[in-house]
């Protein structure tokens, strides 16, 4: 893992960012990707399929680096149909014409599969020295089954995130043990649940928080919101 994490340091030292014309993508558009990364952990050994956004502005400056936003779908969202993960979130927006001041990135998970925090940081460091990313402005947001995978990103790689905005999810706070307090108390976390939610508890949410406030990070807020159920992130 030492060696891993060293030869992705290196790489981001010495690689020059591609021009978006290499990427076919134009500035405020989403367009599907592969990355040659595979979602490992589980059953299911497949390359990342995803959504690449870019801001209207990237072009406008080329020595400005911008936030990179990972955003995680729900079980629901699973497959090999890229449009389904446009469905909510971010990337719903998008596709109705909504701007975002970040890069973008939404990937699919395969069915029957859940989200796994290391591929999702090895394709986060392979969109950061591919692209123009601010490293110190990583964000993770997801709903319900992403909302978990947030939770996870945010317990075990909370040096790498500057902040996390899970909704609807849980995790195991055993994880929170294993690293340094420190590194904890700088991260941002900000959460959201449904005081209704019948499929994911908002007690889930809860016990997430209280752990974090527990390791002395008092930058970690919970939104419930009292009249929703599971789709809080409607609201």
């Amino acid at each position: 893992v030492l060696l891993l994490a060293s030869a992705l340091i290196a790489g981001c030292a010495t690689q020059t960012p591609v021009a978006v014309s290499q990427l076919k993508l134009a500035p405020g558009m989403q367009l599907e990707q592969t990355s040659n990364i595979q979602l490992t952990g589980g059953t299911v050994q497949a390359p990342l399929r995803y959504w690449l956004y870019l801001p209207k502005e990237y072009d406008a400056d080329p020595t400005k680096r911008w936030p990179l936003v990972l955003f995680l779908h729900g079980a629901g969202e699973r497959g090999n149909d890229l449009n389904q993960v446009a469905v909510h979130g971010p990337p719903k927006l998008v596709k109705k014409g909504h701007q975002f001041p970040f890069i973008l990135v939404s990937p699919q998970c395969p069915a029957g599969e859940r989200w796994h925090g290391a591929p999702l940081v090895a394709l986060m460091d392979e969109l950061s020295r591919t692209l123009r990313v601010d490293t110190n402005r990583w964000y993770a947001t997801g709903l319900s089954m992403g909302g978990y995978g947030t939770w996870e990103l945010a317990s075990v790689y909370p040096h790498r995130f500057a902040a996390v905005a899970p909704v609807c999810g849980g995790g195991q706070t055993i994880d929170l043990l294993l690293k340094s307090r420190a590194e904890l108390k700088n991260l941002g976390v900000w959460a959201f649940h449904g005081g209704k939610d019948s499929v994911v508890v908002p007690s889930e949410s809860q016990r997430m928080v209280d752990g974090f406030k527990a390791l002395g990070n008092a930058d970690c807020t919970l939104k419930i919101y009292p009249e929703a159920n599971h789709d809080s992130w409607t609201a």
